[in-house]
């Protein structure tokens, strides 16, 4: 059994540092523990260019990158936004229109002193059929000049 200037010697040691419940070298050296000042001495050598080779690629032979690329990157519309031209465009425009009703609905709704139920069950659904149709009146992706041949918007 230790005697008291041990124990007293031994927790004044256990305040400073690490406990010991959070000490991963259990009393062991650092050899084997991640150094991050190390690493990012390693990873600004690396940028610099100045710890070892130059980095080559070892895996096979890169794709051409016009033939995976079908979009055009560069794509600039200046009329982005033009008049609805066909029906389903006039029904997008509709449920865009019932969304806009139903959230300008939900502020008025929302100030008033008395909430009928009817009234909010109304606004509610007007919302939710506005969202609904514009799955309906979605249009196919492969006629979207913003998204690439992975469905990526770009």
């Amino acid at each position: 059994m230790p005697n008291r200037a041990e124990r007293r010697a031994q927790a004044k040691a256990n305040r400073r540092g690490v406990p010991s419940q959070y000490d991963q070298t259990q009393g062991r050296g650092r050899s084997g523990m991640i150094d991050e000042y190390q690493l990012q001495q390693k990873s600004q050598r690396l940028q610099d260019g100045t710890d070892g080779t130059e980095w080559k690629p070892s895996g096979g032979t890169i794709a051409d990158t016009e033939t995976l690329l079908t979009t055009n990157p560069n794509y600039t519309n200046p009329k982005m936004f033009k008049a609805p031209h066909s029906l389903r465009q006039w029904f997008r425009v509709g449920s865009w229109t019932l969304i806009a009703i139903a959230i300008i609905a939900f502020f008025v709704v929302m100030w008033l002193p008395s909430h009928p139920m009817w009234l909010i069950i109304t606004v509610s659904a007007v919302f939710i059929v506005g969202v609904l149709s514009l799955f309906f009146t979605a249009g196919d992706s492969k006629h979207n000049p913003n998204l690439d041949q992975n469905g990526t918007a770009v």
